[in-house]
């Protein structure tokens, strides 16, 4: 479908959920398209959990590697360091 950018600037919401339900709906300018607005399929799911249905992934249900991991302060912080180089 395509549309003057006139004509979509008026009814931008109508011309949006068209896109949304699988309409490709074309700009135009001077009777050229310019851009084209594609509506963005609805997925229930996340990409973790694309890859766990698809089998590509698994996981036992524990937490990462790394999860436990605790960072010990050494030396000066960041904020005590700027605050010296500032002078």
């Amino acid at each position: 479908m395509q549309v003057s950018m006139q004509e979509f600037k008026s009814h931008l919401s109508q011309y949006v959920r068209k896109a949304q339900s699988g309409l490709l709906v074309e700009l135009t300018s001077h009777h050229k398209v310019v851009a084209r607005i594609v509506g963005v399929p609805v997925t229930g799911s996340t990409g973790v959990a694309r890859l766990l249905a698809a089998g590509v992934a698994t996981w036992q249900g524990g937490k990462p590697e790394g999860a436990m991991i605790t960072l010990q302060q050494r030396g000066k912080t960041v904020s005590a360091m700027v605050m010296e180089d500032r002078g």
